[in-house]
């Protein structure tokens, strides 16, 4: 007996039929990666710090993240979805030679260094005495298609170069400046708790003819001894730029009034000299910031960060800074709190 295919039945198989499409679309991963927004988050829970004091001022710092992941093909395919995201191709995120593993490990060390820095920069800021010792070169930055780009990965740091120690980036460039372009030189590398030898290629750009490149952007190493404890532990969250928010927490805990009673949002990697660097993710930490109900949000100056920032900041107050001391006189100079 042959059945009549109803309007209710075919709009019914017509609906399962995209159920399963929606499924298998969420399911498959993309060749691309997907930056969403997350709200950002108070430092004082994951900060201890020895001798800390109640704060003063009633403010609160909070700290930014992204969140980072492969998309699904759906997310390509619907990227409003997602409205505030951005989708990168996974070679733009994930270099040649290094695994999504070996990245989320690298931002992790970043993470650890950043926390070390942060307590330092702050101390020093208090009059503490902290004790320094560059111990090396980070890889911060790997070019795409350099030599560099196939042997070494992020947070890797570079002890020597062809047997001479490193422990400067200017020792670096010094060494290298002996290199003709095109020569292999051999890296003594440290990579988490591993030692490694890599030979690696040098080249040269047209601005700079004679000058033999390995690719990628450099960062100081140090062993950082701080005179009191410090603990800041972020469970899982990677990279650099939380530095900046370390800072002002850790002096909040010992007394100093950084917040003057403002919500105070911070993104910026810090230097051991208190510069802050550019950071990556802007635009969705900015709407991280706004989705908190921060009042102001310090951003670094260079990079472009602080343009990026002000597109998306609504009625979010944006603070370009370039250096640690700089910030706090800019938190020091905002209106009073109602």
């Amino acid at each position: 007996m042959r059945r009549n295919l109803t309007p209710l039945r075919i709009a019914g198989g017509v609906i399962v039929l995209l159920l399963v499409t929606v499924l298998i679309l969420y399911r498959i991963p993309s060749d691309k990666y997907i930056f969403l927004v997350d709200a950002a988050h108070p430092v004082a829970p994951f900060v201890h710090v020895q001798g800390a004091q109640p704060e003063a001022g009633g403010g609160t710092v909070y700290f930014v993240d992204v969140i980072e992941r492969r998309a699904r093909e759906i997310e390509t395919l619907f990227p409003w979805l997602h409205p505030h995201a951005t989708l990168l191709p996974a070679t733009d995120v994930v270099p040649q030679g290094t695994t999504s593993e070996a990245l989320v490990e690298a931002e992790l060390r970043e993470m650890t260094m950043s926390q070390q820095i942060g307590a330092a920069v702050a101390l020093r800021q208090l009059g503490y005495h902290v004790v320094v010792t560059p111990d090396g070169v980070i890889v911060n930055v790997l070019d795409l298609g350099t030599p560099a780009s196939a042997k070494l990965q992020p947070a890797d740091v570079i002890e020597a170069v062809d047997g001479s120690p490193t422990p400067t980036v200017p020792k670096l460039r010094s060494r290298l400046s002996r290199v003709k372009p095109g020569q292999a030189v051999t890296l003594r590398i440290l990579r988490g708790v591993k030692t490694l030898s890599l030979r690696v290629g040098t080249f040269a750009v047209r601005q700079a003819p004679g000058r033999a490149l390995i690719g990628f952007e450099p960062a100081q190493a140090a062993k950082i001894k701080l005179p009191i404890h410090v603990s800041i532990n972020l469970p899982r969250v990677g990279g650099p730029s939380a530095g900046l928010a370390f800072a002002l927490e850790v002096m909040e805990r010992l007394g100093k009034d950084v917040t003057h009673g403002h919500r105070v949002a911070a993104t910026g990697e810090m230097e051991i000299d208190g510069t802050i660097a550019p950071i990556g993710g802007v635009k969705q930490k900015t709407y991280g910031v706004r989705k908190a109900g921060a009042d102001v949000f310090l951003v670094p100056a260079a990079g472009g960060n602080a343009a990026v920032a002000r597109r998306y900041a609504g009625s979010l107050r944006i603070i370009p800074v370039r250096t640690f001391s700089q910030a706090l006189h800019a938190l020091a100079t905002l209106p009073p709190t109602q």
